[in-house]
């Protein structure tokens, strides 16, 4: 273990970098995506009763568990849970969970962060096809990805400039530390962030009725298809796991994150009202500038609820690098609010993605004894080597694979490991007793039996559900071509070889802490 660990500078500075670290990409993508397909109004229902009944308690919970983690020396989920477990036994091995679902993540998100730093460029630039129509925008992204060869692009060159200067930066922020690296990006870029989001916000909801001939698609009548639910989609059970899942997705609860981040705090720094205070910034950033930015945009320009939808079917990628650009190069200074809007997207992803650096950096540090720079060129080495297949087989379904094990089935599985041992191993009582420690706000005493019973409920009955509809399906690959069917199983050896990597230097970490110990 390291002599000295770090600690966060300021009560401001780590309630924006949690903030940053759950607002990202999915905030203006994933979110708005899921809310059209999933009957507008009638998944704000099931999405905010996810956020009170497992977005809120899971956040306090891992505030609260890093925090006490932290205290012991411990920055990760091996370390966290063997200290929660206290029989040193098999904790630690579930909790490695909590550091290769971050990186996994990590794999694939950042060459897509670095596709909204390109597509900034060259949105201020006037290199983007404002004026072609949705097809030449899908040209344009197809040729920048490797996927085509076209008038735009004959290689996959500018993506990978792009990319290098994406991971430079990334691990700029990770090496200069907490507080000089990630504190110091948080504090800037999240105002930022905000800033230009309000001002697009705006913009759209300006538009009012753009075409008087059709005054149908107005502003307005938008903001209604997000805000009045149809209530007979509240029987379809699909709604209701699509909310929660976003609910984990944007919170960032479930990955590991929190748990590191809160790790540096001090003894008595507050969790309960920062823990909170973050989920607010999140929520603020995600249902009231990422819903008032795309919906209404794309039911404006696209033809109504209708056209909203064939835009959400199309995927959060062309939802984002297609159809969002087209929609700006329809208004004045079409241009400019597209680098805007990329350049929010770019701050939205790196402030995510250098907390999917952290967890790994930490248990480097915690747990191996290696020094900031040691723990950063190695896992930058590795970062860099295993990002490599996400570029170049993005175009066989290697990234989709990545992203099920690291977004969507790691992350609903920790969750569930997570909330049993707070709640019945190391116990609610003393639990809910350390997450009052220095608390400037007392959680409502309805939130310890929802803690204890419903959470872990939700959980179980979520991943029993979702399983039992998605799970085989996608282990069998039903659906995926032969040709490609190689590169998703090469995406699963990557992920599985990590996986024994990570149980390797866990075992090996203890092992030699057992020696020293025992000496």
């Amino acid at each position: 273990m390291s002599e000295k660990r770090e600690q966060w500078g300021s009560k401001l500075g780590v309630i924006l970098a949690v903030a940053g670290s759950a607002v990202g990409l999915g905030n203006f993508l994933r979110f708005p995506a899921k809310a059209v397909l999933n009957g507008g109004g009638a998944f704000m229902i099931p999405y905010f009763i996810a956020f009170l009944l497992l977005g809120i308690p899971m956040m306090w919970v891992e505030w609260t568990i890093g925090r006490l983690g932290g205290q012991r020396g411990h920055g990760t989920a091996p370390g966290i849970f063997d200290k929660l477990d206290g029989t040193g036994r098999w904790a630690k091995y579930l909790g490695t969970i909590g550091v290769l679902g971050p990186f996994i993540i990590l794999i694939y998100y950042m060459y897509i962060e670095s596709w909204t730093l390109a597509y900034a460029w060259y949105s201020f630039t006037g290199h983007l096809p404002f004026g072609g129509g949705q097809a030449e925008m899908k040209a344009f992204l197809s040729g920048f990805q490797g996927l085509a060869q076209n008038q735009y692009f004959s290689g996959l060159a500018p993506a990978l400039v792009f990319f290098a200067l994406t991971f430079l930066i990334n691990f700029y922020f990770i090496y200069k530390g907490i507080q000089g690296g990630i504190e110091k990006l948080s504090k800037y870029g999240m105002p930022v962030l905000i800033g230009i989001g309000i001002l697009l916000a705006i913009r759209v909801l300006s538009l009012g009725t753009p075409d008087p001939a059709m005054p149908e698609l107005s502003v307005k009548n938008a903001l209604g298809f997000v805000w009045n639910p149809d209530f007979s989609q509240l029987a379809n059970a699909r709604v209701w796991i699509e909310a929660a899942g976003q609910i984990f997705f944007t919170l960032s609860v479930g990955i590991g994150v929190i748990l590191t981040y809160a790790s540096y705090l001090k003894k008595n720094d507050d969790v309960a009202l920062s823990g909170l205070t973050a989920s607010a910034t999140n929520e603020f950033c995600e249902v009231i500038l990422g819903g008032s930015i795309v919906i209404p945009a794309a039911f404006i320009f696209l033809g109504g609820a209708a056209g909203a939808l064939t835009a959400a079917q199309s995927g959060t990628f062309n939802l984002g690098f297609v159809t969002m650009p087209m929609i700006f190069g329809k208004m004045p200074w079409g241009a400019m609010f597209s680098g805007l809007w990329f350049l929010l997207l770019f701050i939205a992803g790196i402030t995510s993605s250098v907390s999917l650096i952290q967890p790994a950096i930490s248990f480097l540090e915690d747990e191996l004894g290696w020094s900031r720079r040691r723990s950063v060129l190695a896992l930058g080495a590795v970062s860099l080597t295993a990002c490599l297949p996400a570029i170049f087989f993005l175009g066989h379904g290697f990234v989709d694979e990545l992203d099920f094990w690291g977004g969507t089935l790691f992350l609903v599985v920790f969750a569930t490991i997570e909330i049993i041992l707070f709640s019945w191993v190391f116990g609610i009582e003393k639990g809910w007793k350390e997450m009052h420690q220095g608390a400037q706000m007392r959680i409502p005493a309805i939130y310890k039996p929802i803690i204890k019973y419903v959470t872990p409920a939700y959980l179980l009955i979520l991943l029993g559900v979702w399983s039992y509809q998605q799970f085989w399906p996608f282990i069998a690959m039903k659906g995926v071509a032969p040709a490609d069917q190689p590169y998703q199983w090469a995406a699963r050896g990557l992920v599985f070889g990590l996986w024994a990597v990570i149980i390797g230097l866990v075992a090996w970490a203890w092992k030699r802490k057992s020696k020293v110990e025992n000496a």
